[in-house]
């Protein structure tokens, strides 16, 4: 099959990925350009790699370089790391002609298949994970979660401190949580509660 065709899959598939999976779910504007030019860039030098005297390791290896570069330049979250080696790996499987059409193709509606649904709104769409700065000083984890269940009107999972100030009287903790069905009362009226509320131990 001509080298055409798996540049087409390749920039359909990338397309796919960044217009309608990434943006529409995570609304950030400047990684579009760092998908879509990693995703060519990796397709462009396997290809070239493929046909040079040049080791393909040797390019694969400098890609890897600038992608742990790019990486390390920008707060990225886990599900956008996963975009992030998405395409590259889609453009990895664009850049092997020498690969049997159907199972290139089949790998990179594999690839957008899992993201689509590992990625999708409604997995565990009432489970959370933040980092949050308590305006009070706990010293034992079951205190904080007792706080934060109250707080958050969710079950907390697993909580963290990461940090204890008691001249300030805050704590940063990392919690995980899941809200209960049907919990839409803004977090500053369950403050409220919290603060009035006798039974919340430290």
């Amino acid at each position: 099959m001509p080298y055409y065709a798996f540049i087409a899959a390749d920039l359909i598939a990338i397309c796919l990925m960044v217009f309608g999976l990434y943006y529409p779910r995570h609304r950030r504007r400047d990684l579009i350009v760092a998908f879509l030019s990693i995703n060519v860039g990796v397709m462009g030098v396997t290809y070239a790699m493929t046909n040079a005297d040049i080791s393909l390791g040797f390019g694969m290896g400098i890609f890897a370089v600038l992608s742990i570069i790019r990486l390390r330049s920008t707060e990225m979250d886990h599900a956008e790391i996963a975009y992030y080696f998405t395409a590259i790996a889609l453009g990895l499987l664009g850049g092997f002609p020498a690969l049997s059409p159907t199972l290139s193709f089949t790998l990179m509606a594999v690839l957008l298949g899992v993201i689509f649904v590992g990625d999708h709104p409604a997995l565990f769409r009432r489970t959370r994970q933040q980092t949050m700065v308590l305006d009070q000083a706990f010293t034992t984890e079951e205190g904080a979660t007792e706080y934060l269940e109250a707080l958050l009107g969710a079950k907390v999972h697993h909580a963290t401190i990461r940090k204890v100030d008691l001249l300030n009287e805050s704590t940063v903790v990392d919690v995980r949580y899941t809200l209960h069905e049907g919990a839409e009362r803004p977090v500053a009226d369950r403050m409220a509660s919290v603060a009035l509320s006798p039974e919340v131990a430290r």
